[in-house]
């Protein structure tokens, strides 16, 4: 047998111990960060390997880029805290309660309204599953429908920016994070409508799903809408800051938290006590994401000494296939992990393999970005795992499984509708973009 054959079968082998690390319930970055250290030993030797445990770390965590996370976490944070979900709920069900199924509708249109300073699906789906599950009980709407709606609401996260993914997603593969924000929002509000959609088609076949909620007056209804002006004011600045070129991300996150912060206590939302709550949580966060991201380096740097991505890659073109056909399959991959994963970590387990093939295809990478990103929220609402319907059935109290995922089954097929309309039209994704280059 050649040398080159036993490297590679080698190479398989430790590929095979990876992934046996990553499914024995091992924390992920430390899984990574294992299978990669265990990979550099064999091919580069000891010195190799705990250089990279001693350096990858520092070098991290001392890089300027990586700021804009725990600042971004940060703006959602004091948002939570502060209440502003509250208010977010309230008007949309102001404007949208007296509507058959009018609750779950505002929900919905909340969930993306918290979407634009929250930036993660989970964060989202609890924060307004908080507010939205007493609202439903009160009015005793179908179980199966108002968690459905939750649990899909809530993966708007991270679509509609500021979201998480997309920073990590900008970071590994060094795109601009302000055009894959603006590639999220045209994409995010489509999604929200088509989830509107799908309460709407069920209350109007079955009316005692989303019984009518109390008539408010147009008054009641403009007066509401003070309630949400800090919402859009975040959004639109960081958003427009970025669009204008005034900001760099990191500091267009900067602003957001700034900006929440001065609200918040002139508003006097918040209190020693709240304030300590947002900081920690957002170190809690800030320090899981990063220490998956040092792991996922260490692996990347082994995958890269393998050259595995590369040779992925140019087995790729050899196959003479459909590009579309190999996009497809990298997509269906990313939805069976998504049942298994967190969005974030999948981002990082995957990029450095799959983001070579996809450049390999000539296909728009800021596309590709938002491709992926819907198949992570369609991985946070589908079995086995669905990251989202836990999350809610932990709010919504002692509700079967069965049931939750019953109701999600709608927002699924709508979540794969707009999968279908932006392969189609890409320029639903990269008309914003378009116009900041």
């Amino acid at each position: 047998m050649t040398e080159l054959n036993m490297e590679f079968i080698t190479v398989v082998i430790l590929l095979v111990l990876g992934f046996a690390f990553l499914f024995s319930g091992m924390y992920l970055g430390a899984a990574m960060g294992l299978f990669g250290f265990l990979g550099l030993l064999y091919m580069r030797g000891l010195n190799h390997g705990l250089g990279e445990l001693m350096t990858v770390p520092y070098t991290l965590f001392s890089t300027y880029d990586f700021s804009v996370i725990p600042l971004f976490i940060l703006m959602g944070q004091i948002c939570f805290y502060a209440g502003m979900s509250a208010d977010i709920f309230g008007t949309a069900y102001k404007w949208l309660g007296q509507l058959r199924g009018g609750l779950a509708m505002a929900t919905v249109a909340a969930c993306a309204g918290f979407a634009a300073v929250s930036g993660s699906s989970v964060a989202t789906a609890v924060t307004m599953g908080l507010v939205a599950v007493p609202e439903m009980k009160k009015y005793k709407y179908d179980v199966a429908l108002s968690t459905g709606a939750l649990a899909a609401g809530g993966t708007i996260g991270i679509l509609i920016p500021p979201s998480i993914n997309f920073i990590i997603y900008g970071i590994m593969t060094g795109q601009s994070i302000g055009q894959l924000f603006l590639a999220g929002v045209l994409p995010g509000i489509l999604q929200a409508g088509l989830f509107i959609l799908v309460v709407f088609i069920l209350c109007k076949r079955n009316p005692s799903l989303g019984p009518v909620g109390p008539r408010t007056t147009l008054k009641e209804k403009l007066i509401s809408l003070k309630n949400t002006w800090i919402i859009i004011l975040l959004f639109f600045a960081i958003i427009g800051s970025l669009y204008s070129g005034i900001c760099t991300p990191t500091e267009a996150a900067a602003v957001g938290a700034f900006v929440a912060f001065v609200f918040a206590v002139l508003k006097r939302r918040l209190n020693w006590k709240s304030m300590r709550g947002s900081f920690l949580d957002t170190i809690k966060n800030t320090s899981m994401l990063m220490l998956i991201f040092a792991g996922a380096t260490i692996m990347s740097h082994f995958l890269a000494v393998t050259r595995l991505p590369m040779m992925l890659a140019d087995t790729v073109v050899a196959l003479e296939v459909n590009r579309y056909f190999i996009l497809s399959l990298v997509l269906f991959i990313y939805l069976i992990l998504g049942c298994l994963m967190d969005p974030g970590s999948m981002l990082l387990l995957t990029i450095p393999t799959f983001y070579p093939v996809i450049s390999v295809l000539n296909f728009d990478p800021i596309w590709f970005g938002v491709l992926v990103t819907v198949m992570c929220e369609i991985g946070c609402i589908t079995p086995p795992i669905g990251l989202n319907v836990f999350v809610i059935r932990g709010i919504a109290g002692d509700i079967p499984m069965y049931t939750i995922f019953r109701g999600i089954l709608p927002f699924v097929a709508a979540d794969f509708l707009l999968l279908a309309i932006i392969l189609l039209f890409p320029g639903l994704s990269l008309l914003l973009p378009s116009l900041m280059r």
